[in-house]
């Protein structure tokens, strides 16, 4: 049986995050005379840069931070932006291959460990969509856990997508004086291509083996007050 995946992987597309949306994924830790500003979220490259600092503007309002945080949250949601345009238009391969997506946050009170498997071929992948449902299925009410999780997922997507622009390096490198590249259809998570087929659907990118479900079922703790403020202030010590 041919696989219906193995055109992408013989043919490398152009790098791009591997889910519906195109989004980047900007994470900001910033600590300017004592105050420190922690933040996540998404931002679309093609978005006119101008954004950024209305962005870092009103964000510094909203939240009555010193105005020096203007320039910092400016200049690191660039770096970020520019890193990611500078894959843009580079050739990355993705094939038959599933990824193991790892959760191990805490929102709040919320406490989410969870691993699942994810089909980097689906373009039609929402992590939005998915965290939606997860928080749906588990019963979970906070409105920030999420969003939360969907930029987990991203973070992770997107480290995946930057290997595989550096896999293509190296394959096109391999492939001089070659006729073609050696292909074995096998992911991480050990499913072979033909298993793929079964696995997804035409939308769906998420799976979690049967066989695992004792080892990988979600876990959602509900922390005290005392536990978060003790983890708050390890968290703290670190990151001094």
């Amino acid at each position: 049986m041919k696989s219906q995946f193995t055109t992408a992987y013989r043919n490398p597309v152009k790098f791009r995050m591997p889910t519906a949306d195109n989004l980047v994924p900007i994470r900001l830790d910033i600590e300017i005379d004592g105050q420190r500003y922690k933040d996540a979220f998404t931002w679309n490259p093609s978005d006119p840069d101008s954004e950024v600092i209305v962005f870092a503007k009103r964000t510094v309002k909203d939240l009555k931070l010193p105005s020096g945080f203007i320039t910092q949250i400016a200049q690191s949601i660039q770096s970020q932006l520019t890193e990611f345009r500078s894959y843009e238009g580079q050739d990355m391969f993705v094939g038959e291959k599933i990824v193991p997506i790892k959760l191990d946050l805490r929102v709040n009170h919320t406490l989410i460990r969870d691993q699942f498997l994810w089909d980097l071929n689906n373009m039609e992948s929402d992590p939005e969509d998915f965290a939606k449902n997860f928080c749906a299925d588990i019963g979970i009410e906070d409105p920030e856990v999420g969003p939360a999780i969907a930029f987990a997922i991203r973070e992770q997507l997107y480290e995946i997508a930057v290997q595989n622009v550096t896999s293509a390096k190296e394959i096109k490198v391999n492939k001089k004086g070659r006729r073609g590249m050696e292909y074995i259809p096998v992911s991480k998570a050990g499913v072979t291509a033909v298993d793929l087929a079964k696995l997804f659907g035409s939308k769906s990118s998420v799976v979690r083996k049967r066989k695992d479900w004792d080892v990988f079922e979600p876990i959602v703790d509900i922390l005290s007050n005392e536990e978060v403020e003790a983890l708050e202030a390890r968290e703290d010590r670190i990151a001094r």
